[in-house]
């Protein structure tokens, strides 16, 4: 690994993980139960941000996935074309993640648009005009198991986690669908830029009070709408592999085996999905000996299983609209706009 690549430490690990459990708890908190004082974690974050190593973003919650239409496109290229195809889709705000694969297609994406119309016009109508894509494949999920947001490194010891843990919050009505507002893409959109970003900065840069502020993040947190989450350059933290599994399960075993899979530590993402394989799995490893090691203890576990594709990523491009470069590292930003009219 070259110089300016320099590994994530285990001082760093341990204030990630515990961003994954509270990414907007108080330097107060997040020191107290590191053993550092608040000073030297927050200056401590400040490095990892500013080096692009680790930073505090979006997470869809379970409602807003429940509203949204999100699909798996596999995207085909003109041969020397992909570098500029990821390039040119990083742009695009309903490109929430991208992956530059080692498989049988060029790039795996995670679309999401506002519904179903919205998606088709998006993958039918403009994605095959984009210079240099040849062929675009969407599996439309289903269902979501769990998703990147959920998955957790083991960096802290089981005390240091349960204090960090906070309790299973009160599941709020069911909100409609007019409950997302112009103000709400606009908190979210600077909330994708920063996590972390405290209610007055929010509240300065939307020009409205605080409490405003304060009481709509609560309201879309409770209501399972929104969810904030921790990444970081995971090649440089000790999970250099990406890999997605395409699996065929019967249709009455999903739902047992989905909800089985999320526990395991290495799964990030696990939903249903449409197409000739309907249950798509994709696990952080530590090193490419990992994949069959998961593959036989997946297939061992459940019979039922039939995994008929295993894709080992090459490069993350794009992760929930943060851009990456070859190490994992965020480059820029680009605000998940699902509601958008997508253009190119």
């Amino acid at each position: 690994m070259q110089e300016d690549a320099k590994r994530l430490s285990e001082e760093d690990l341990a204030l990630i993980h515990a961003l994954q459990l509270r990414p907007r708890a108080s330097w107060t908190e997040l020191g107290r139960v590191l053993g550092v004082d608040p000073v030297t974690v927050a200056r401590r974050f400040h490095r990892l941000t500013e080096h692009g190593m680790a930073w505090v973003g979006l997470s869809p919650g379970p409602r807003m996935l429940e509203r949204t239409c999100v699909s798996y496109a596999q995207i085909d290229c003109a041969p020397g074309a992909t570098a500029a195809v990821a390039q040119a889709l990083g742009g695009h705000p309903h490109m929430l993640t991208l992956e530059r694969s080692a498989g049988g297609h060029d790039i795996l994406a995670t679309v999401a648009t506002r519904d179903l119309h919205a998606l088709s016009h998006y993958t039918l109508d403009l994605l095959p005009h984009v210079p240099g894509i040849t062929a675009v494949h969407a599996r439309i999920v289903t269902h979501v198991f769990t998703e990147g947001g959920r998955w957790r490194i083991a960096a802290l010891a089981p005390d240091q986690r349960a204090r960090l843990t906070a309790p299973p919050a009160t599941r709020s009505p069911r909100p409609g669908p007019s409950d997302l507002t112009a103000f709400d893409r606009a908190l979210l959109g600077r909330l994708a830029h920063d996590g972390r970003a405290s209610y007055q900065a929010l509240a300065t840069a939307l020009s409205v009070s605080l409490s405003t502020v304060k009481r709509r993040i609560e309201q879309l947190t409770r209501l399972d709408v929104l969810r904030f989450r921790c990444d970081f350059a995971r090649p440089l933290g000790g999970w250099p592999v990406a890999i997605t599994f395409w699996a065929e399960v019967p249709p009455t075993d999903l739902p047992g085996i989905g909800h089985a899979l999320i526990r395991l530590p290495e799964t990030r993402n696990c939903a249903a999905v449409t197409g000739p394989h309907n249950l798509v799995v994709q696990a952080s490893l530590h090193s490419v000996d990992d994949a069959l090691r998961l593959e036989t203890q997946l297939t061992a576990a459940h019979p039922g299983l039939d995994i008929v594709d295993r894709v080992i990523t090459l490069r993350h491009d794009k992760l929930l609209g943060r851009l990456l470069d070859p190490y994992g590292r965020s480059t820029g930003v680009v605000p998940p706009d699902i509601w958008a009219e997508p253009t190119i």
